[in-house]
């Protein structure tokens, strides 16, 4: 057994010498050369001997063999099957992982919760996700409403500040809105690109997302007010007003937005980000009805 842990520049460039790997830009592939961040992450995520994981892309293993230590399962999604001899390698000690050649994108990870975990256990979903395809990422999971506890990931530093961002600031939109609808949402740590092979171009930061039993607010209808909170952020500078105008073109006119408006107790004249989730839904409901 290799003592010492993948996570190391050392043992992540032998590795990648032994099988010859390069990595594929178009898969985003970073991989973390730092153990304590690993473990950082580990802590962040609540994962102990009772828990099941899931992880996205384990690339060679450097986080699976973390959470390994930890979970009493882990359950890896890898869709570069360059890949998979080496993680059989690397990963040969722990017999608590299972890896699968999927793209989660396309996986049913419910049935996959069903068939690799113990009935009741507590499953949290932890990965160094891959940039350009984060946000997919995490609304199947959050969308799917699947049996999972929390997620931790990390993610460009932006786009985690935008997920967890209040009302009142530059990071909130409609994604702010759409990951808390489903989740408690959290920035738990902040990491230098130093700890990446090979460095990427943007500072990335761990979100901790904690899946609520409810969503905050009762809607009369999700889609349409997950289209109404995209309508408002349409073009940030514009007015409510304006923003629903243009959504709305054909259907309803100003005169008929403002009186559903007025009827939410909401200033045509405000803007989008100046919003809480709670006036998205009132104004949402008004305008379904």
């Amino acid at each position: 057994m290799n003592t010492k842990p993948i996570a190391t520049p050392t043992r992540t460039k032998e590795i990648l010498q032994t099988y010859g790997f390069s990595f594929k830009k178009s898969l985003g592939q970073n991989f973390i050369i730092d153990v304590n961040i690993l473990k950082n992450i580990i802590g962040e995520a609540g994962i102990d001997s009772s828990a099941g994981a899931i992880e996205i892309g384990p690339g060679i293993g450097a986080l699976t063999e973390q959470i390994a230590k930890h979970a009493d399962r882990v359950v890896a999604f890898e869709i570069d099957q360059r890949l998979l001899p080496i993680l059989e390698d690397t990963l040969g000690d722990y017999d608590n992982v299972y890896v699968m050649n999927q793209d989660i994108l396309s996986a049913d990870v419910e049935r996959v919760v069903a068939d690799q975990f113990k009935k009741g256990q507590k499953v949290r979903v932890v990965a160094n996700l891959p940039y350009y395809i984060t946000t997919p990422i995490l609304m199947k999971l959050l969308m799917d409403r699947l049996p999972i506890d929390s997620i931790t990931v990390m993610i460009q530093k932006e786009v985690a500040d935008r997920m967890a961002a209040s009302p009142n600031t530059k990071s909130y939109g409609s994604l702010s809105i759409a990951v808390q609808y489903y989740t408690e949402a959290k920035v738990v740590l902040n990491v230098p690109k130093t700890v990446f092979m090979p460095q990427p171009n943007v500072d990335s930061s761990v979100l901790h997302l904690e899946m609520r039993d409810e969503p905050p607010v009762q809607v009369e209808d999700e889609d349409y007010f997950f289209d109404v909170v995209k309508a408002t952020f349409g073009q940030r500078r514009k007015t409510l007003m304006n923003n629903l105008a243009r959504h709305f073109k054909g259907e309803m006119d100003k005169s008929e937005i403002r009186t559903r408006l007025d009827e939410a107790g909401i200033d045509p004249s405000r803007r989008g980000e100046s919003l809480t989730m709670e006036e998205f839904a009132q104004l949402a409901n008004i305008l379904y009805k």
